[in-house]
């Protein structure tokens, strides 16, 4: 099964909607829920890292049948240091962000921490297309 979703620069009213309705399908093919856990968590951190960070873009998932494989690709600045942006706690979100609740800096640590396999490419100026396979 494959899903595509656009991300919508600062529309944090959708935010989340990918996830929400991954999570819905991949209950009715009844995978496990502490897999489900760890799949929208990761997606909804790397859905609302798009809108808070980039000017949009898109995510595609692939469903099979022992795991599923997401890939949030954003049209933004890119991301300067993936190290310091993997510490917990850092975060280059901008004060209106942070006041919406958002942007604690744990986005990417979160993503690592429920995923099986992750792999972040980036270029400054371009963009970050972010990897990510759950096994169930």
């Amino acid at each position: 099964m494959h899903y595509t979703f656009d991300i919508e620069e600062g529309n944090f009213t959708n935010a989340g909607q990918a996830s929400g309705n991954i999570k819905k399908t991949l209950k009715q093919l009844n995978v496990n829920p502490a897999s489900i856990k760890r799949i929208v968590v990761a997606l909804y951190e790397a859905e609302i890292n798009a809108v808070a960070h980039a000017y949009g873009g898109k995510i595609d998932v692939d469903i099979d049948s022992d795991k599923i494989t997401m890939v949030v690709a954003d049209r933004g600045p890119g991301i300067p240091n993936i190290d310091l942006a993997m510490t917990e706690g850092y975060s280059t979100a901008s004060k209106e962000v942070r006041e919406m609740g958002f942007g604690a800096g744990m986005g990417l640590p979160n993503i690592k921490s429920n995923t099986d396999q992750l792999d972040i490419q980036t270029q400054l100026g371009v963009g970050t297309t972010i990897t990510m396979t759950v096994f169930f």
